[in-house]
């Protein structure tokens, strides 16, 4: 197990270090000025120089990298151009609010996704099955951004039941304003006994959770299903059966808990892929979150803040696989000779 961890500690070094590079690199090729990006619109050649000076940018790039490697490894990722704060401190503000939207929708997609995997593998070749697989292949291949227009055209504009955007009604800080602690409206607001704001995140939290649900959830019910039946297809569930055990303790205890390790690999890979595929839903739906602000970084080719995100999109994902890889090590001590 021990030697299982190392390997895998070192291949996430690896990992981030090629990210690292590539990303430093492919920013330094944008065809832009930062020095002039920083300083603004009305920057004179000398303010340019100057600035480019205290940014390193005068130095050759393997140094340049070094320096950024040195200053990262410490906590300094870097100052946003846009606007002139530290890109970690940005990145953490706003970290909350995705991570909420993403827990909410991995929430929904993992119980639902399982569930519907089983219902389509118990009921093979049946409407059923048909069923599931139609809304499996519909959540993976509907686009989340458009999905999230068809959720507020039906649900704020049609039926006038969901609010239309935003993490919290507008009015919410005058009449019962929010304590922020963790970053997360929903804890922040069980702790502090806060429960209109809580109903109040809960209400606005819904349709962006859907929509963002939606892709993680067909994969969920692809893969269970998939591995269901070839599960079932195996000799100890046949003894099972004529043994007289009943369809759902069959299904659930013993098919289910031996099909599931593969279903692990793909909820850590759609976790992984929400880090950053929530920006679209977050722009639709002016969710304070990471989205905006890399949309924001990316139309002003804020070279650090988009660094920055790039990064935490590389170790989200290196950090979920590896948790993925302990888990399945744990389920199955077969992993560990792979």
């Amino acid at each position: 197990m021990k030697r299982f961890l190392l390997n895998r500690f070192a291949g996430a070094l690896i990992v981030l270090l090629g990210v690292s590079i590539i990303t430093f690199t492919l920013a330094r090729l944008i065809p832009s000025n930062p020095a002039a990006l920083y300083i603004g619109p009305r920057a004179r050649p000398d303010d340019i120089e100057r600035v480019s000076r205290q940014l390193g940018l005068d130095q050759p790039l393997p140094v340049q990298y070094l320096v950024y490697m040195r200053d990262m490894l410490t906590g300094d990722w870097g100052t946003s151009i846009g606007t002139k704060r530290p890109v970690l401190d940005e990145i953490l503000n706003r970290l909350p609010s995705t991570l909420e939207l993403i827990f909410a929708a991995m929430l929904i997609a993992i119980p639902v996704g399982i569930a519907l995997g089983v219902l389509s593998a118990r009921w093979r070749g049946r409407p059923p099955d048909i069923g599931v697989r139609l809304v499996s292949i519909v959540g993976v291949s509907l686009p989340a951004f458009f999905l999230a227009l068809l959720l507020q055209v039906f649900f704020f504009r049609n039926l006038h039941l969901l609010p239309l955007a935003g993490r919290t009604s507008s009015d919410l800080r005058f009449t019962n304003p929010l304590e922020s602690i963790t970053g997360f409206n929903l804890i922040d607001s069980a702790i502090t006994g806060n429960w209109v704001a809580l109903g109040d995140t809960t209400y606005h939290l819904i349709l962006p959770a859907i929509a963002l649900a939606a892709y993680p959830l067909g994969l969920i019910a692809r893969m269970t299903r998939s591995t269901m039946l070839e599960t079932l297809d195996q000799d100890y569930i046949r003894t099972a059966r004529a043994f007289g055990l009943r369809s759902a303790l069959i299904d659930y205890r013993l098919a289910l808990r031996n099909a599931i390790l593969p279903v692990l690999t793909v909820i850590g890979l759609t976790f992984g892929y929400l880090l950053t595929g929530s920006f679209f839903v977050e722009i639709v739906f002016n969710w304070p979150g990471l989205g905006t602000f890399a949309v924001h970084s990316i139309v002003s080719v804020d070279y650090p803040a988009i660094m920055g995100i790039a990064l935490l999109g590389a170790i989200g994902y290196v950090v979920i696989n590896l948790i993925v890889d302990m888990v399945q090590a744990w389920l199955d001590p077969r992993v560990r000779l792979t």
